[in-house]
């Protein structure tokens, strides 16, 4: 670049002396040496036409505007006659750009980068672009933790002034973390402050975390949470003095010291309110999160403040500040603070624009908004309208933002932006048991078809104990009001020999509608109605009271069945819930059209607390309850069972409760009870990634027959581990469990998973 730059300079300067001559009348212009450009390409660029006059200075723009072009190595100006011949000495062209040794990066999108810095085939090479590409693939196998990477360039001259270029890359070793020190800490062990970062050593799971590979942004947010960590017990002057990343000669460790002050340790003397209240000051101050005598917390302080500008927000006063002025003792290390107060000017919504949404349709976002367009601004509609739309599970990102609208002072729009996921499913579920030993289940749904928001399941079960094949489609918003409607479709077929119930089979084939109306923000009642039509198949072997039930009955049962329940979700999410409940109950009863006259009914309640940050308790509870109408009994096909991976896990799918006196299979009842309590926390060597979460689990539960008391003695309780993890191919659960008052005639099963597929 610099010989080339030189070069025009030179002829710049020489251009009087060079084409010293008189001025003429050009009568014809040739132009030699193009091999790609086109001689068009160097008209456009002469200053002087045929049929013009020639002189000195058209001579040293043209010069300029040749090279100026970036084409040409070299450039001549000669007269013959009245001719004027321009001489021109190609730059060569990018044929090819091949990469070698590369394996830790797609070859196609590096060349898309390698794009942005004009490094393309078919271009003008330059050896200035050449060397800039050279360090950009550097700097991204840097950012992979791989520091040792050498790379080595090569253009080779080729036919027709062109140039083959070949990056040699030998990629070396990722460099892994090999320590972080932590110094000046008094208060705590390092080994606790270096649990809230995300940057830790190699471990059993950082293969997949890649967190034992340094990374500068992760850094930084892991200074940030110590400082957070200091901040919220009092250390109100802690600072970090200095960050120090280093790496061994070999580049394959790195050590990382941060140097910290922590200062000293301040509580709370007082928490006061002032400027302009427009609320109640008592209903502000219950919003106070952080009290007197406690140690500062800037959480709670920041909380604090945000639950009174959120309270204002209330009112329409979306830009109102709650300010905290410290007033510090240092000598009595305590500080006073003054929550200043300032709602500014009411204002409503002009405009609600959603955008990121590249498949869902506007509707569908839309519909879910609880804030209205002409409305005054009220923030605790718009989070009601950010969880309702996250609910919906077809966003793995849901941002509201409230930017101004210029030139007013009372208006606001609020802009929904949301980041796609997908939101089809294959499901696989694999388990092994005493008696079926292996089960394989499928699944195919799609939550948003065609952005719609509309649903379709198509279920696929080839286990050895139940064959089911079923199609279900439903409508979220039926009517604009959210009644939703639905409709199945299924064929079940059943063979439980291997389950101890007997051998027998039904196949079932049936149909219905349902329909959904929210009664609520978080609650909806479901009423529908289905057919079913069931066909009973008896063996030789089957037990005594099969016999007699289809000598009685018949082997073939239809049934209109009239379906109700009721459900409540305070969750605050659909994937990882760590507070609230969900509640639902529901029932079925057939008409009297049908063969058999039952009912059945059940109740459902799960909670979950928070103990810590990485703590959360949930407990569930389940009871059902059924029997016959007018003198008929309820099916035994229709009874409650309890035991497998839905119930009690530590025991064998349907196999709790009593049992045929004759052969010891399973009965059934009509009356269930189960109860379940587990201790969430994340996956130890995780650090703050929240895709996998282990859990201590007590199951409990039992079936009771017709006539029988509901002992709680009988109950049978496990215990066992779970694993939940959001994994690149889809969500696993796993869990382990053991029989904790297991007797006599009880078919165990201890180990079930269950992992899905997204597309």
């Amino acid at each position: 670049m610099a010989r080339t730059l030189f070069r025009v300079i030179l002829f710049i300067l020489c251009a009087r002396s060079a084409w010293a001559f008189d001025p003429f009348v050009v009568r014809d212009i040739r132009v030699e040496g193009i091999q790609r450009i086109e001689a068009g390409t160097v008209f456009s660029y002469l200053p002087v036409k045929v049929g013009e006059t020639m002189t000195d200075e058209k001579a040293a723009q043209a010069i300029r505007a040749l090279f100026g072009t970036g084409f040409f190595r070299d450039v001549r100006l000669e007269v013959v006659g009245e001719v004027l011949i321009v001489t021109v000495e190609e730059r060569p062209a990018i044929a090819s750009i091949e990469f070698t040794g590369m394996k830790e990066f797609d070859k196609e999108q590096v060349k898309k980068g390698l794009r942005e810095v004009g490094m393309q085939e078919g271009r003008i090479f330059d050896r200035g672009q050449l060397d800039q590409s050279e360090q950009e693939i550097k700097r991204q196998y840097l950012s992979r933790g791989k520091y040792g990477v050498q790379v080595t360039t090569t253009a080779t001259p080729i036919e027709r002034n062109r140039v083959a270029i070949n990056f040699a890359i030998d990629e070396g070793e990722v460099a892994k973390i090999k320590g972080i020190n932590i110094v000046g800490n008094q208060s705590f062990r390092e080994k606790d402050l270096l649990e809230i970062f995300v940057l830790r050593t190699p471990g059993w799971l950082t293969w997949y975390t890649k967190n034992d590979q340094y990374s500068r942004q992760k850094l930084q947010g892991d200074l940030e949470n110590l400082r957070s960590y200091y901040m919220n017990r009092g250390y109100l002057d802690f600072s970090i003095d200095s960050t120090q990343v280093s790496i061994t000669p070999d580049r394959r460790d790195i050590y990382i010291t941060v140097n910290i002050t922590e200062g000293e340790k301040y509580t709370v003397s007082s928490v006061k309110l002032g400027g302009e209240m427009l609320v109640p000051e008592e209903e502000l101050r219950r919003l106070i999160t952080i009290g007197q005598g406690e140690p500062f917390s800037r959480e709670k302080l920041a909380e604090t403040t945000k639950k009174i500008m959120d309270r204002l927000g209330n009112d329409g006063y979306a830009f109102a500040n709650a300010n905290a002025v410290p007033e510090i003792d240092r000598d009595k290390r305590t500080v006073a603070f003054t929550i200043m107060v300032d709602p500014g000017r009411r204002v409503y919504v002009r405009r609600i624009n959603v955008v990121g949404n590249t498949r869902t349709r506007d509707v569908v976002i839309r519909r879910e908004m609880r804030q209205l367009e002409g409305a005054f601004y009220d923030s605790e509609k718009l989070q009601l309208s950010k969880r309702r739309i996250d609910k919906t599970q077809y966003f793995s990102e849901v941002e509201v933002e409230t930017p101004p609208v210029a030139g007013t002072t009372d208006q606001v729009d609020v802009t929904i932006r949301v980041k796609e996921r997908p939101t089809g499913s294959i499901l696989v579920g694999l388990g092994f048991s005493n008696a079926d030993k292996f089960m394989l289940q499928g699944a195919v749904q799609q939550a948003n078809v065609f952005g719609s928001g509309n649903s379709i399941g198509l279920q696929l079960n080839l286990g050895k104990i139940n064959k089911v094949l079923s199609l279900s489609v439903t409508d979220p918003y039926y009517t604009v009001d959210g009644v939703s409607r639905g409709f199945d479709v299924y064929n079940r077929r059943i063979n439980v020999s291997s389950l101890g119930l007997g051998n027998y089979k039904t196949n079932a084939l049936g149909g219905g509608v349902r329909f959904g109306l929210p009664i609520s923000e978080t609650e909806q009642v479901q009423v529908g109605v289905s057919a079913d039509r069931t066909s009973l198949e008896l063996f030789n072997d089957s037990p005594a009271r099969l016999l007699r039930f289809r000598d009685e009955f018949g082997a073939n049962y239809s049934f209109l069945i009239g379906t109700f329940g009721w459900a409540r979700d305070t969750l605050d999410s659909a994937i990882w819930p760590t507070t609230g409940t969900i509640s639902r109950a529901s029932g079925e009863v057939t008409m009297p059209v049908g063969d058999f006259r039952y009912y059945k009914a059940s109740l459902e309640h799960q909670w979950f607390y928070p103990l810590t940050r990485d703590l959360t308790v949930t407990l569930r509870g389940d009871i059902g309850a059924g029997d016959g109408i007018g003198g008929k009994p309820l099916p035994f096909f229709k009874n409650y069972y309890a035991g497998g991976v839905s119930s009690v896990r530590g025991y064998n799918t349907a196999s709790l409760g009593p049992k045929d006196a004759a052969d010891g299979s399973v009965i059934g009842g009509n009356r269930r009870v189960v109860a379940s309590g587990e201790l969430l926390f994340p996956m130890p060597g995780s650090g703050l990634d929240k895709s996998m979460r282990l859990g201590l689990f007590v199951d409990g539960g039992q079936v009771y027959a017709p006539g029988t008391k509901m002992a709680l003695s009988e109950l049978r309780y496990s215990a066992g581990l779970s694993f939940a993890w959001s994994s690149p191919v889809g969500p696993l659960k796993v869990s382990l469990a053991a029989p904790l008052n297991s007797k006599a005639g009880d078919d165990i099963q201890r180990f079930q998973f269950v992992m899905g597929q997204v597309f």
